[in-house]
């Protein structure tokens, strides 16, 4: 008989009512014949947690204390999921709902392919249906990562990184490369992770057969993601820019600062205060 690899999908929730019964629902009717689900809650106010444990009992619900962010909140499932011997930890969104395939078709790909340690579903919007991710590449001279939108016809590709939307991850690497950095609180560790994926001699790659969708976001949610992204962005670059591209690094952010400096002059530019903010909470914490 066929020996399945043992696959824990964790999926961190905070105040994700509206999305997570759905998401658990698509994510239990997945084809694949082992895996296991963790649902993380990082102190959900909003009732969610209380309805996935009513509603789901095969999953193992953990809950925080506090909202510990992006990265330490998933690293408390990655622990639990290796602690038990998975061989594959899939990072999944409270917010997706997938093929019934998707994990399958993850896990094929990753059994065929010896070099690569991270593997990407394509991701696509829940509402229009159109394309949301099917690349990234991180543009050191621009200080900026990017997400490729479009279909392309190979089986697969490489990376620079997968997003925590939904990476899967060999055991492999978490020895290798270690869990999540969780200097970032939201946006970026999954980038570094890949970064420090490849840096250790992996490669990530987009398994074009594999799908998942999406939902939108909420104008809250939104502001708020502006601010983690501003920091958590600078977070990175401090970090993994090597040593002689930095005072290109430093140049181009201090100029980005005297813009967006210029541009909260006006009092209807919220995004630049927004960022203003972040850039003088980064220098106040000194990552």
């Amino acid at each position: 008989m066929k020996q399945y690899p043992k696959v824990f999908i964790v999926i961190l929730n905070y105040n994700g009512r509206e999305t997570l019964k759905k998401c658990l629902l698509s994510i239990f009717k997945n084809d694949y014949p082992n895996f296991e689900i963790v649902l993380v809650d990082n102190n959900s106010t909003d009732g969610s947690f209380e309805i996935a444990k009513t509603n789901f009992s095969k999953a193992h619900l953990i809950k925080n204390k506090e909202n510990f962010g992006f990265a330490a909140g998933n690293n408390v499932g990655i622990r639990f999921a290796l602690e038990r011997m998975a061989d594959f930890v899939l990072l999944l969104s409270n917010d997706a709902e997938a093929e019934k395939d998707f994990l399958s078709r993850l896990i094929s790909a990753a059994e065929k392919n010896n070099k690569a340690g991270i593997f990407s579903p394509l991701i696509f919007s829940m509402d229009s249906r159109q394309i949301q991710f099917s690349k990234g590449k991180i543009s050191w001279f621009r200080t900026k990562a990017f997400r490729e939108k479009k279909i392309k016809t190979e089986d697969g590709w490489e990376t620079d990184f997968a997003t925590g939307s939904a990476m899967l991850i060999k055991k492999e690497v978490f020895k290798k490369a270690g869990l999540l950095d969780e200097d970032y609180f939201l946006f970026w560790a999954d980038i570094d992770f890949s970064l420090r994926a490849l840096r250790a001699g992996f490669e990530n790659m987009v398994v074009a057969s594999s799908w998942i969708y999406r939902q939108k976001k909420s104008k809250i949610s939104q502001e708020s993601d502006v601010y983690w992204e501003a920091i958590s962005r600078r977070v990175f670059f401090k970090k993994n820019t090597r040593i002689f591209l930095a005072p290109w690094v430093k140049i181009y952010l201090a100029l980005e600062g005297i813009k967006n400096f210029m541009e909260s002059l006006n009092s209807k530019n919220e995004v630049a205060t927004i960022i203003k903010k972040a850039r003088r909470d980064f220098n106040i914490a000194k990552f």
